[in-house]
């Protein structure tokens, strides 16, 4: 039985001059690099490319979880999945579908050798320095594809790859990462899935309740504020206006921050219970304690069910 099972066989062993340059393995939430090879070539064109690599790894969760980016005579290939980022650097003419097998074969070893906690309490780059063996050595195996030891079944990946095609990056996709906003996020739905929250447990349900609860109190008491700043034309109860609308307005998003995802999500959280904190300090004339109390804790709350419901990944296809 031949090793490769792939109608561009000839054309993936043939390939002389095709190789893989540089591998990664890094955390897309914040970019942290854990693992890397080491011997990274240089000159004038990998340099470029290596300030590509050092952009997409800060922004991962922005793209669709299977892309590619050429740069010269080089392509940038990475996948994401479970919170982490797969990358690797090579060739223009290395074989897409022996590209992603790479990466899938990087994937698989990673999620079986560290759990979720050790990754996540990570806080040191290349924490994960005893990976870089592997890495090298399968670095080393896909560059000598005729030594593979492994059999790899190319053609359920370029079937993978087929059906959900890898999306293709462009200068202009880079030049908006600094300043990516919903318009350029909903550029990429329908081509790959969005990345999807885990599944809601019954505290996420009871924190969106309450929160929904809290900007309902908000909102009821706003508009007899409003009525108040009518009948009197205070300017202190339009102050009081503005700040019941700031809390419900917090509320809500609050409990949008926690079915859907949304890039700098765990932040936009925080600042939205600051937020609702700022409001309820100004609102202590009209409220008591337990009432002020009861809004803060319920922001808390929800904030930490936001942290807690992560991004879920596309589970890995073991039979690849």
């Amino acid at each position: 039985m031949p090793l490769f099972r792939c109608p561009s066989r000839e054309c993936v062993l043939n390939s002389k001059m095709s190789m893989v340059l540089f591998a990664s393995v890094l955390r897309v939430g914040d970019g942290l690099p854990l693992s890397a090879s080491t011997d990274y070539e240089q000159d004038k064109g990998l340099q470029e490319t290596k300030k590509h690599v050092k952009a997409l790894s800060k922004k991962l969760g922005q793209f669709p979880d299977r892309c590619a980016l050429k740069t010269g005579q080089y392509n940038i290939n990475f996948t994401s999945s479970l919170g982490l980022g797969y990358l690797m650097v090579c060739t223009e003419n290395y074989p897409n579908v022996l590209a992603f097998c790479f990466l899938d074969e990087l994937q698989r070893e990673f999620i079986i050798t560290y759990d979720n906690k050790r990754v996540n309490s990570a806080v040191r780059p290349y924490s994960f320095i005893e990976f870089d063996n592997f890495l090298q050595k399968t670095k080393q195996r896909y560059n000598s594809p005729r030594s593979l030891s492994t059999k790899i079944n190319l053609a359920n990946m370029q079937t993978e790859l087929k059906l959900r095609p890898t999306y293709q990056l462009s200068p202009e996709d880079l030049g908006s990462i600094n300043n990516f906003s919903y318009r350029t996020a909903s550029k990429y739905k329908g081509i790959a899935p969005s990345q999807q929250l885990e599944p809601v447990c019954l505290p996420g349900v009871v924190s969106c309740v309450l929160s929904i609860l809290c900007g309902g109190l908000n909102l009821l008491r706003g508009v007899h504020a409003i009525e108040s700043v009518m009948q009197n034309d205070d300017h202190e109860d339009f102050n009081y206006v503005i700040a019941f609308f700031l809390g419900t307005a917090a509320c809500l998003y609050q409990c949008y921050l926690f079915a859907y995802f949304s890039v700098w999500r765990n932040s936009k959280s925080f600042l939205a219970f600051a937020l609702i904190c700022l409001s309820n300090m100004y609102l202590y004339e009209l409220r008591n304690v337990w009432q002020i109390l009861f809004h803060v804790t319920v922001g808390a709350f929800t904030t930490l069910q936001i942290r807690l419901r992560q991004p879920q990944g596309k589970a890995p296809d073991y039979n690849v």
